[in-house]
């Protein structure tokens, strides 16, 4: 697994939101909802995304925005033009009133807009849930990430575009898969054209990348400096300083935090008792486990488990189309 790889393997798209945007100008949605990442398509026209994300900009046909969630922001046919509609969290749509729009511009299979015949077409798609191994992915990405059109792989965008509007047995999963795929290829153009070096990503560096590739795949393992550093085929030494200079700590406490990031994520994604969780992970046994865990994160795994699946209470309005 490599460092590309490993900012990955925590974001998965699971039953993902995924809408078609069809609009005529004038036109203008306000965004105010805060999933944990937002890949914002333009498949014909343009449109220009304002607010708190920066300076105007406009995308074209082709181009691909991956958005941070937090920042509120707009996106519309021009700078200027005032929002009829807002996003609101958990995806409740509303106009300026507070009014509720339900299905009032629902235009077939994921689809929405002001006009079937819309100058103007956009693929949304979310990532609702963050993962504590999907953290440093979220760390490395600016607020605002947009690729042009030849920058990445458009074929994928014009395959997505077909599959949204289509109703065929285990359909949702290949919409999860095919917009994890579309933010892989934005994000790894995005990388190479960027030299990034961010925590846990070292590219340029194949002893740390090596290195951190070791811990990735293999977690379970007994791993040391001295050993970490036999494997790759440098002094400890050598390791600690490249190893501390591109990520921002020293081997061992990066590989602590990766346990207890995937161990965190196991106990919310699996019923395994807390003993196996601990061997997954490289812990010789679940009182191990659990003194590290409280140490680093300030609770128990048991405690961990439960605040993650206590499910907060439902929204009291009707979703977004």
């Amino acid at each position: 697994m490599d460092g590309l790889e490993h900012l990955l393997s925590g974001p998965r798209a699971r039953q993902a939101f995924l809408l078609r945007m069809v609009m005529e100008p004038p036109w203008a949605v306000r965004i105010e909802d805060d999933p944990a990442l937002t890949l914002f398509a333009v498949a014909s026209g343009s449109t220009w995304i304002t607010g708190e994300l920066g300076e105007p900009l406009e995308l074209r046909a082709g181009d691909v925005a991956v958005i941070r969630g937090g920042p509120a922001y707009t996106v519309g046919d021009a700078p200027g033009t005032e929002p009829k509609v807002t996003i609101l969290k958990d995806n409740v749509c509303v106009d300026p009133e507070g009014q509720l729009l339900t299905q009032r511009m629902a235009l077939g299979v994921r689809t929405w807009g002001n006009s079937h015949d819309g100058s103007a077409v956009m693929l949304v798609g979310t990532w609702e849930a963050e993962t504590e191994a999907g953290r440093p992915l979220l760390a490395a990405l600016p607020d605002l990430l947009v690729r042009r059109r030849g920058e990445a792989d458009s074929a994928l965008v014009d395959l997505l575009a077909a599959e949204m509007v289509r109703e065929e047995p285990g359909q949702e999963v290949v919409l999860d898969r095919l917009l994890d795929l579309v933010l892989v290829t934005v994000l790894r153009s995005w990388l190479a054209g960027e030299e990034q070096v961010t925590r846990g990503l070292a590219p340029a560096d194949p002893t740390v990348g090596e290195a951190l590739r070791l811990m990735h795949h293999h977690p379970e393992h007994a791993w040391t400096i001295a050993s970490l550093a036999r494997e790759v085929g440098v002094s400890r030494a050598a390791l600690a300083r490249r190893f501390g200079v591109l990520v921002g700590e020293p081997p061992m406490t990066y590989l602590t935090h990766w346990r207890l990031a995937l161990a965190a994520d196991l106990l919310v994604a699996t019923d395994d008792a807390i003993d196996r969780v601990a061997r997954q992970v490289g812990y010789g046994s679940g009182f191990a486990l659990s003194a590290a865990f409280k140490r680093v994160r300030g609770v128990s795994p048991h405690q961990h488990r439960t605040a993650a699946r206590t499910p907060t209470a439902p929204a009291a309005t009707t979703k977004f189309a």
